[in-house]
């Protein structure tokens, strides 16, 4: 009899346990909906609010755009007003302008391939004394470039100098009528 009560008290225990497990393995796969359902409507949220600055972003350009060009407009016209010299002087500091902001926008572009992201908050003392040799050694390389380019810049103003005072003279020397010495006829001057 105890031993009946026993296998019986077993059996209640087990079936208890069971049905806790399967309850327990619902409770995880409502959860996992459930979480499944939030990161979607999260992932949704997140690309409207990224649309929506696009939008914002792209709208922003355009009236900057339409702003700049009704400025150019109203300068154009008011330069107009004023003189045909003036106005052809404008649009060549225009034109300058145009060339410094492309070549701001290149050195941007440049300078962002060249720096990398300075990832050491894991390395170990011996790394980043290598690192540090490693930022140094290019550090030396672009000063010696740089160096290098100053020099051969230096070296063609130079050249274009001297060459500017040769052109001069001899644009003088042919302006001022003298006789040109050479062989005139078979004989010489």
């Amino acid at each position: 009899m105890e031993l009946q009560a026993l296998i019986d008290n077993h059996f209640v225990a087990r079936k208890k346990e069971e049905e806790e497990l399967v309850a327990l393995k619902e409770r995880i796969e409502k959860r996992r909906a459930e979480r499944a359902e939030q990161q979607r409507t999260r992932a949704e949220r997140e690309r409207e609010r990224q649309n929506r600055l696009a939008e914002e972003k792209a709208r922003r350009e355009e009236e900057e755009a339409k702003r700049k060009a009704e400025e150019d407009l109203k300068k154009k016209k008011a330069l107009s007003s004023i003189g045909v010299n003036y106005s052809s002087y404008l649009t060549k500091a225009d034109q300058k302008r145009g060339k410094k902001q492309t070549a701001r926008e290149m050195k941007k572009k440049v300078l962002a391939e060249r720096q990398k992201p300075l990832n050491i908050d894991h390395l170990s003392q011996e790394k980043l004394m290598d690192k540090a040799k490693e930022l140094w050694e290019t550090l030396h390389q672009l000063e010696t470039s740089k160096f290098e380019y100053t020099e051969k810049l230096k070296r063609q103003k130079y050249d274009i100098t001297n060459l500017r005072s040769r052109i001069d003279q001899a644009q003088k020397h042919k302006k001022a009528g003298t006789p040109a010495k050479g062989k005139v006829g078979g004989r010489w001057k």
